[in-house]
């Protein structure tokens, strides 16, 4: 990469982050919740993770792999097999289990709930990235279509589910809970990593056949999860300025993190925003079109 394409992503970056941080005007404090509440909200989180990368990687979900723990809820809406390397398919296909057994862990230690109703086709994809980029990709992004475009659309996923947990653990009551979601949190920063780390292999790939970079694509999705969340920054693609670069000495941003190389939490309202996709944690929508389950999403239910 050219100096001149350097100090013009740099330039980019700064004028997306700075105008993230005009957007920070919604509720963004702590809200009271019981530690089964908190701990159920994540399975929200965690069904949407099992069903896309059980789905892509082996074409089946939940209801055939674990169906008991479904618990009767809709199957997702238009999940499919994607066209994945050998060792990339490896990769998800292990996360995809792990999944269950975040589902499994949770609902043993505090019960749970009915899956919800999720929309992981093609279609809600590609309207997440139009938004992204701010105009309509053609064709319109695929995420099942190719290796890299798996990889982009779960970027999406873990990371919201990361910085949920460490939102959250501060706020646990009980040593169980508390143990119970740093270990969920351990595994999910590990995903998180993973992927990010497959996608910086690529940083200055243009993905076919858009003529953007894989870098490109990630620092629109990091600003479109700010701009929905309106907490602020707590989110950033792989390629940074220095300034926000681990001790301003580098733009490689593998991991996301603030300025001591701590990472970012978001509360439930930010999280709803996101994957609702409506910057409203009133507005279902997005991911999960006729809301998220639980007490704590359900409160957040226009009457």
């Amino acid at each position: 990469m050219g100096n001149s394409y350097s100090f013009f992503f740099a330039l980019v970056c700064l004028v997306v982050l700075a105008s993230t941080l005009a957007l920070a005007s919604a509720y963004c404090g702590p809200i009271k919740a019981d530690d089964r509440d908190r701990l159920q909200f994540a399975l929200n989180l965690e069904f949407f993770e099992a069903e896309f990368f059980l789905f892509g990687a082996l074409g089946l979900g939940l209801d055939a792999l674990a169906p008991a723990l479904a618990g009767g809820g809709p199957p997702p809406i238009g999940a499919q097999k994607a066209k994945l390397d050998l060792v990339s398919r490896q990769i998800i296909e292990e996360f995809g289990y792990e999944e269950i057994g975040h589902l499994r862990a949770i609902i043993t230690t505090v019960g749970g709930f009915p899956r919800p109703q999720y929309d992981l086709s093609p279609q809600n994809f590609a309207r997440v990235f139009d938004r992204a980029l701010g105009y309509k990709l053609v064709p319109p992004f695929n995420p099942y279509l190719s290796t890299v475009n798996y990889l982009l659309a779960s970027y999406v996923i873990p990371y919201v589910g990361l910085v949920g947990y460490v939102g959250t653990i501060p706020d646990l009551a009980n040593y169980p809970t508390k143990k119970l979601a740093a270990s969920l949190l351990g595994v999910e920063a590990g995903q998180d990593a993973v992927i990010r780390a497959l996608l910086y292999g690529r940083a200055y790939e243009k993905v076919h056949p858009y003529n953007i970079t894989v870098a490109e694509f990630t620092n629109s999705i990091s600003y479109l999860r700010n701009e929905l969340a309106m907490c602020g920054i707590k989110d950033e693609g792989l390629i940074v300025p220095l300034q926000l670069g681990a001790e301003q000495k580098t733009e490689t941003n593998v991991l996301s993190a603030d300025a001591n190389s701590l990472s970012y939490a978001r509360t439930p309202p930010e999280i709803l925003r996101i994957i609702y996709g409506t910057g409203s944690e009133y507005e279902p929508g997005g991911f999960l079109p006729k809301g998220a389950n639980g007490r704590i999403a359900k409160s957040f239910y226009k009457v």
